[in-house]
């Protein structure tokens, strides 16, 4: 099935998963005994969404993805009910004041993470569609490429889930850059986004004692910088070689969400330096791999999607890290493949189906 695939970057998503579910396991064991007197509960519920995800990737990887250059437009409409859908009472579910998530009998996803993937297909589709000429043209590009990115942003803003937010603009930005736009416009893309964000951070109290923080790690370690606090505790125990596997002091009531987006400095306190060097050496691994398939891609559509996938994951897994070693404010979006979550783990999965897919059609022969 995978004989003309990339198998180096079906290896490393297989590792990614590996670590990723040892993790779960020993980061969930507290608040799974806890919540649900179950320590195993998120292992197992992992288990099931990367079952659905593997399903996903096999299917995907034999479907030829310019297939999904003619659903572009309604799977972008789809994803754009979807978030319209989780802002109403009694089919989106509130959780810590957001509502991100919709419950459908036993299914609950998250409706943000098929934006993501819907976004790269449908710029994917919108650029490789148009002449260069065209893609230059501050009327024929920016403008509808700022629209577009408006609307998505006032439904991931009504959730709120800025740090979703920042990883669909920079998605699309690099997107953008990729199908040959002039980089007067990306200037004035990332000024306008640097400028965006400001006045959300300026709106919201919660996001700018995140800054605060940021700015100064000593602000408030018992409240706004509680979390950043208990993750560089939880790094700084872990030393070169990790306290070993399992044995983490911070997933026990210390540190918030130590199977989501603080899963790396559970691994960091367990695994050690060694242990984070490795999982970041895969993920650039994966990157190398992934932009390789791009630029040998057979056609302009494959390439921009191939831009998309891989700087989906590479951007969001670095986000992550760099949220919880304290090089950016905390953003709280998962660690790709390594954190907790269903619908991220099998989206992910699915759109590494559609990357080896691409693979399969390569210039040059792996």
């Amino acid at each position: 099935m995978f004989q003309s695939s990339d198998k180096p970057l079906l290896v490393t998503v297989f590792l990614l998963l590996g670590v990723g579910l040892i993790m779960v396991a020993s980061a969930g064991v507290s608040y799974g005994n806890i919540r649900f007197d179950d320590g195993y509960y998120f292992f197992k519920r992992q288990l099931l969404g990367i079952g659905v995800g593997l399903f996903a990737l096999f299917f995907f990887q034999r479907i030829p993805y310019m297939w999904w250059k003619k659903i572009s437009i309604p799977l972008f409409l789809l994803a754009i009910g979807l978030l319209v859908l989780v802002l109403i009472p009694g089919i989106g579910t509130e959780a810590y004041g957001a509502s991100r998530w919709i419950d459908i009998g036993p299914v609950s996803f998250q409706p943000s993470e098929i934006m993501k993937f819907s976004l790269i297909v449908y710029f994917s589709a919108w650029l490789s569609g148009k002449a260069l000429s065209r893609r230059t043209d501050f009327n024929e590009s920016v403008v509808p490429f700022v629209i577009v990115l408006l609307i998505v942003s006032f439904l991931i803003m009504k959730q709120p889930d800025t740090g979703t937010l920042g990883i669909l603009f920079l998605i699309s930005l690099v997107l953008f850059f990729a199908s040959g736009a002039k980089l007067s416009h990306i200037g004035l893309l990332v000024g306008s986004g640097l400028f965006g964000l400001l006045i959300l951070v300026w709106l919201a109290p919660y996001r700018m004692s995140r800054m605060m923080v940021f700015l100064n790690p000593d602000h408030d370690p018992s409240g706004a910088g509680y979390q950043i606090t208990q993750a560089l505790i939880a790094l700084g125990s872990g030393g070169l070689m990790g306290l070993g596997l399992g044995h983490s002091r911070q997933k026990f009531a210390y540190l918030p969400e130590p199977m989501t987006d603080s899963i790396f400095a559970i691994l960091g306190e367990e695994l050690g330096m060694i242990g984070a060097t490795f999982l970041i050496a895969l993920f650039l691994f994966f990157a190398y791999r992934g932009f390789r398939i791009a630029t040998f891609a057979p056609d302009e559509f494959s390439r921009s999607l191939a831009i998309g996938i891989v700087a989906w994951i590479v951007l969001q897994a670095f986000v992550n890290i760099f949220a919880i070693i304290g090089l950016i404010p905390l953003t709280g979006v998962p660690l790709p493949f390594i954190s907790y979550g269903g619908t991220s783990v099998a989206v992910l999965l699915g759109a590494v189906g559609i990357l080896l897919n691409i693979s399969k059609h390569s210039k040059i022969r792996k």
